[in-house]
């Protein structure tokens, strides 16, 4: 389903009411969960990953999946009824379905399709729905998983001109993670959206991090005072040099929490092997 690259994780899907159960398992086999930033505000939890230090790859327990809006336990329901067996290494693996990978690949693409790896993953993708017709079971698992909105941009260069199709608007999580692009974003989204109560913490915890949001990067960061202190430079340079567009993100991020906003949210297009942009970012 992808072209050749070195892949550094290993991704599972669980049932959200077996995802303790699927984590202790691991912790018995000497896995650990990985730390993550308690400042996810703009971008929900959807997985836990786990590493070994006797393993070269992490562990990606998904509970969830970015982008596809039916409730988690319909959504696993529905995408385990579309998974086959694989014979992998003497096991048989249970594997997503030709037209289930195509959906969940275009749909981790179309968080950064401005990226040119993820827009030649997405033409591979539209290449082998249309060479192997797989459109109308990616649309209908869209449907049943509540995606039509976030893949949007890939699906409807693959419809044909009349099909009718009701699409919905992007939801605030998912239009967060399409324009979070610049150092930074993240936190100016957590920061606008925040309510006024908690506004003045999230721009405290924006400015100074805990030190699980440096680990999080990376689990071998230096966490010394010298090395904290390094990592906080360094951010802030990142931040600083890419402040026109954090500007412009925070602009458009406050136009788009008026009231009614969520009606106008504009997506970038993908058609016939390119990303067509609207006329401005947001």
């Amino acid at each position: 389903m992808r072209l050749p690259k070195t892949s550094y994780d290993v991704d599972v899907f669980v049932a959200p009411h077996n995802l303790e159960k699927m984590l202790q398992g691991l912790r018995e086999r000497g896995w650990r969960e990985r730390p993550v930033d308690p400042e996810n505000r703009a971008f929900p939890k959807h997985s836990v990953t786990l590493h070994h230090p006797e393993w070269p790859c992490c562990i990606d327990v998904h509970f969830r999946f970015p982008g596809m809006e039916t409730p988690a336990v319909e959504c696993f329901d529905s995408m385990y009824a579309n998974t086959e067996t694989l014979d992998l290494a003497g096991q048989k693996v249970r594997v997503p379905s030709k037209a289930l990978g195509i959906l969940i690949l275009a749909l981790h693409a179309l968080r950064s399709a401005q990226l040119p790896a993820c827009r030649q993953e997405l033409e591979f993708l539209a290449q082998v729905t249309r060479c192997q017709s797989h459109a109308s079971a990616v649309l209908e698992l869209a449907t049943a998983t509540g995606s039509l909105a976030a893949g949007r941009p890939f699906l409807e260069a693959l419809l044909p001109k009349d099909a009718a199709v009701e699409w919905p608007q992007p939801s605030r999580e998912w239009h967060n993670r399409v324009v979070a692009r610049a150092p930074g974003s993240a936190q100016l989204i957590a920061i606008v959206q925040a309510p006024w109560q908690d506004k003045l913490w999230t721009l405290w915890r924006g400015a100074f991090p805990s030190q699980e949001a440096f680990l999080s990067a990376n689990i071998y960061a230096d966490m010394s005072l010298r090395g904290r202190f390094l990592q906080h430079r360094a951010r802030w340079a990142r931040f600083l040099r890419s402040a026109p567009r954090s500007s412009r993100l925070l602009c458009g991020i406050a136009r788009t929490e008026r009231p009614k906003a969520s009606q106008g949210v504009r997506q970038p297009r993908f058609t016939c092997g390119k990303l067509l942009s609207p006329a401005r970012d947001l």
